[in-house]
């Protein structure tokens, strides 16, 4: 699903990926997401956002953790 609404060249957003037809990247999706904003937030604040390009976002941010690469999480101090 995700490949038709996500799309990654060097002359955009530094070839982040990003929603296509946008210069909206899954990175700032999955930011703020994780910082609490819903769906119909994102949608509010980014006209030329589509809930499917979020779910896209989702989706290729879930198949790129999917790779053979261990990401270590740095313990916090306290």
């Amino acid at each position: 699903m995700h490949r038709s609404y996500i799309h990654s060249d060097p002359s955009v957003m530094m070839g982040k990926p990003v929603v296509v037809g946008t210069r909206i990247t899954v990175e700032l999706i999955l930011e703020k997401l994780a910082a609490g904003e819903t769906f119909e937030q994102l949608l509010e604040a980014h006209p030329r956002l589509s809930r499917e390009g979020i779910l896209a976002a989702l989706a290729f941010a879930a198949q790129a953790l999917r790779a053979d690469v261990v990401y270590p999480i740095a313990e916090q101090a306290a």
